[in-house]
């Protein structure tokens, strides 16, 4: 096995864990969030606008780091900056 084909295989490796564990973690952030706000409606139910909105926003601020893992990901596998040190 070349150099690069051992590259190209763990950097694929390093990326499908990455993105496992970037995507696995905000899951469980996001189902307690959820279970939390739907405590929270059940003991305050008029203070739903206040939950609901507070909710959405943390929700997506969560998505948005399985999102930023995803970015990661995608630059390591199609653009891997430290290719270019391999082949030098």
């Amino acid at each position: 096995m070349t150099d690069i084909h051992l590259f190209s295989t763990v950097s694929t490796v390093v990326a499908g864990l990455a993105i496992a564990m970037g995507v696995f973690f905000p899951a469980l952030a996001m189902g307690r969030a959820i279970a939390q706000a739907l405590d929270a409606l059940a003991r305050q139910p008029e203070a739903e606008k206040a939950i609901s909105r507070t909710l959405f926003i943390g929700l997506a601020m969560i998505e948005s780091l399985a999102i930023y893992c995803l970015v990661v990901v995608l630059i390591i596998l199609f653009r891997n900056p430290l290719l270019e040190y391999l082949l030098h």
